[in-house]
């Protein structure tokens, strides 16, 4: 059996989230995914819009995802030597940088792939963020009053 596994914050999920997860179980048994916790997402300095409990849901609900495991650090090389994985699946936006040239050398000697994805091009969750601030004219505090206000109020009436 072929374990894939594949990693990231997964806010605001969109098609280069789902092209991601679709090729990725093209290619394995089993899939599973990492969704990076709200520590650790803060920890690299950003934060997300939704937190990871829903997140993990979103995820563990696409029908190419086999299991959610939380992605408390970076260490993917401890991740898939713990998980079974014999292949790990990321955007070829990492492909050639020194880090991931040293992860490459690590996995390969527990006989783990790296496989590289195309990026899909003119999308990405800090693109749409930053589309929403635009188009609504927020800021950090106001969407926080909008994340937070009363569950009654309408989407239509934003």
């Amino acid at each position: 059996m072929v374990i894939g596994y594949t990693a990231g914050v997964y806010d605001l999920f969109h098609i280069g989230h789902l092209n991601l997860l679709k090729n990725a179980k093209g290619m394995c048994d089993k899939l599973i995914v990492g969704v990076t916790t709200d520590d650790l997402v803060e920890y690299k300095g950003k934060r997300s819009m939704i937190p990871y409990e829903d997140r993990a849901e979103i995820v563990r609900s696409i029908k190419y995802v086999d299991a959610v495991i939380p992605q408390y650090n970076m260490d993917k090389v401890t991740t898939c030597k713990k998980i079974g994985a014999s292949v790990l699946f990321v955007g070829d936006d990492w492909y050639g940088t020194d880090k991931w040239k040293q992860y490459e050398e690590e996995l390969a000697r527990d006989g783990i792939k790296v496989v590289y994805f195309p990026y899909t091009k003119g999308i990405s969750s800090t693109k749409i963020t930053k589309a929403l601030k635009e188009v609504r004219g927020w800021t950090t505090e106001t969407s926080r009053r909008f994340l937070n206000e009363d569950e009654n109020t309408s989407d239509n009436e934003y």
